[in-house]
């Protein structure tokens, strides 16, 4: 058993500012000379991004139903529990940031903060309301039995004097935990996947300062200690042991879980990261990860980079394993189209073409059978794929009648627009990366 300080930050809904008060909280106790340590819940790739920048220290994903690898296995109870058991042994603070409002989700973030005990502090913006704050305030620590809750903190309030309105609403019982002024100098850009890439916004440290000087009334001590206990210990086997990966990681490329590193090297793989952006060739390499990004921002330089489009070709050629998710597959198509109808060549490892569209195409939880095995992870996309190969399985959304994905298959190519957890099953992910006997 470990002990460490830890609260769960959450919110009514999205858009409540989350990101920017679990930041600045983070940053805030970083300055005073304490380990942070910050969790993202759900399935999200651009808040962690953010989250590592102002804790710096990695940032992980907490999600019940996707790191599950299988019903019967505690909805991924194991695997989160192990997450925070090693943060535990290395911090002075344990931060989790919820996802959209605290009841939401296949497995919400009440569920998590429940099953281990974290005190929920309820993020509110107080931005259009007074006595209101409370009404929220008290649905949001009365709706379930049993949730532990630790207070609410007012965002985006236009004074001290608002805050003392918002404040004299609550009800007794209810602490009011600080606040913080709306101001956009230290607000964070989103674009139509979310907050914009933390290493495209130039001014993100100074902007996460300014947030953490600005938080008025909050404690400067920490939150009460837990206690966080280890999951049964299983046995590490080395299915890649000298397998190296290569990994695209670069502005177009980014949409990585740490989690998903983490596997593959402790299952023996050496990574080995590269940019498509910028690199003529690849490293070295058995097999290819290409993750989802945002490859429709880059597509002149994508599409000029002649001599990675020739060694994906002749990687692929040589009958080498490539796992391409969202923005990775839509670089290996022919084309890819921007929003604004631009289009660009890509590397053309799969026919067809990406297109870029105003509206989201599909948005959820997902699992999927494939011949390797049973995988749990998540779609999130604003393209759509027309191709002529026929896919060789559908996922099915964590809810009942949610679209499906297709995953398609060329050779040892795999591409979906599927994110792929691969703690949900760590011995089909050593099978789509093991390369062909010799």
């Amino acid at each position: 058993m470990r002990h460490c300080p830890a609260l769960f930050i959450a919110a009514p809904a999205s858009g409540q500012g989350k990101t920017t008060v679990t930041a600045a909280l983070a940053r805030f106790h970083r300055d005073r000379g304490r380990r942070v340590r910050v969790f993202k819940t759900g399935p999200d790739f651009l808040d962690p991004m953010v989250l590592e920048r102002a804790s710096g220290a990695p940032v992980y994903q907490l999600d019940l139903w996707m790191s599950a690898q299988s019903e019967a296995e505690g909805g991924g109870e194991t695997h989160c529990r192990q997450l925070l058991y090693d943060a535990a042994g290395e911090a002075d603070l344990i931060l989790i940031e919820g996802v959209m409002g605290l009841f939401d989700g296949e497995r919400s973030s009440a569920d998590l903060a429940q099953l281990f005990g974290i005190p929920v502090l309820a993020v509110i913006d107080g931005s259009a309301m007074a006595l209101t704050f409370g009404a929220l305030a008290l649905g949001l620590m009365s709706y379930r039995p049993g949730l532990p809750f630790a207070g609410v903190f007012a965002n985006r309030v236009a004074s001290g004097r608002h805050y003392e309105m918002l404040t004299e609403g609550l009800p007794p019982g209810i602490a009011a935990l600080g606040w913080l002024p709306r101001d956009g100098e230290f607000a964070l850009p989103e674009r139509h996947l979310g907050l914009v890439q933390a290493a495209e916004i130039a001014d993100l440290d100074d902007r996460i300062g300014r947030a953490a000087a600005a938080l008025q009334g909050i404690d400067e001590g920490l939150p009460p200690t837990l206690a966080f206990t280890a999951p049964p210990t299983t046995a590490t086997t080395a299915p890649l042991d000298g397998v190296r990966i290569a990994v695209a990681r670069d502005a177009a490329f980014a949409f990585l879980y740490r989690a998903n590193l983490d596997l593959l090297q402790a299952m023996g793989a050496e990574l080995r990261f590269f940019s498509p952006l910028a690199d003529a060739a690849l490293p070295e390499a058995d097999a290819l990860y290409l993750p989802g990004g945002y490859p429709e921002l880059h597509l002149d330089r994508l599409g000029a980079n002649g001599g990675m489009r020739s060694a994906l070709r002749a990687h692929h050629a040589a009958g080498r394993p490539i796992v391409a998710e969202c923005g990775g597959m839509l670089y290996l198509t022919e084309t890819l189209t921007d929003a604004q109808g631009y289009a660009g060549g890509m590397a053309g490892l799969l026919p067809g073409h990406g297109r870029m569209q105003e509206r989201l195409a599909n948005l959820g939880l997902h699992q999927v059978e494939l011949p390797e095995g049973q995988f749990r992870g998540h779609s999130y996309h604003y393209s759509r794929l027309e191709t002529p190969l026929h896919p060789i399985a559908w996922s099915q959304g964590a809810r009942p009648g949610r679209q499906g994905e297709p995953v398609y298959r060329e050779g040892r190519l795999h591409a979906s627009y599927l994110h792929l957890y691969f703690p949900s099953n760590p011995e089909a992910a050593a099978r789509l990366f093991a390369p062909p006997l010799p």
